[in-house]
């Protein structure tokens, strides 16, 4: 049976991993056994993805990235150029610690973006559609539609679906792009309404 998806010749696709339909993946990029990619997705120049990795569809992975053990990529994630994931809390050479019960999980939710030169600490779950500028260090969950950035990153503000900043007026907002509604609970959480 054809493969579905396009590697270059110069990607190492390794026997057990599961990659569908409409992927690509670009030049020198290794893919482990037992990894599992979604379709459409777009795997950039020199990206290392484990073996114990889940992405799901429509995800986008710059050049320079690596996708350690324990990391999942929902749908429609957007991993800037060269941004970090790291998947040990206190590394030592003098210590190994490089077993899967060592690994922390991190989750990357539905529609987010981390934008370039990113890092992201181990253990964390990054909200659906949540956006992390360049350059910043994320060291604590991060919530739904929160803006993000800096070292550490802080909140500092919110975002839209559709990649536009909103603004609440109380606990309502509308993006002035594309519409969509927003609304802010009491405890600060922000959902997309309607």
């Amino acid at each position: 049976m054809p493969k579905e998806y396009f590697a270059h010749e110069s990607a190492y696709i390794d026997k057990g991993a599961v990659i569908e339909k409409g992927t690509k993946i670009w030049h020198f990029s290794h893919v482990m056994n037992g990894a599992r990619i979604g379709k459409n997705c777009k795997i950039g120049q020199n990206v290392v993805i484990a073996g114990n990795v889940v992405i799901g569809d429509n995800v986008k992975i710059q050049n320079n990235v690596s996708i350690y053990d324990n990391i999942t990529l929902e749908d429609n994630v957007f991993c800037g150029p060269s941004m970090v994931f790291t998947n040990v809390m206190n590394p030592r050479s003098k210590y190994p610690q490089n077993t899967p019960d060592k690994y922390k999980n991190t989750l990357i939710r539905e529609g987010a973006t981390i934008g370039a030169n990113a890092t992201i600490v181990c253990g964390h779950t990054i909200g659906c559609n949540a956006f992390i500028g360049a350059g910043s260090v994320v060291t604590k969950d991060i919530p739904d539609f929160a803006l993000v950035y800096g070292n550490p990153a802080k909140m500092r503000g919110w975002m839209c679906e559709c990649g536009e900043k909103i603004v609440f007026k109380k606990t309502s907002a509308a993006c002035l792009r594309c519409g969509r509604r927003y609304e802010k609970d009491k405890k600060g959480r922000v959902t997309l309404h309607g």
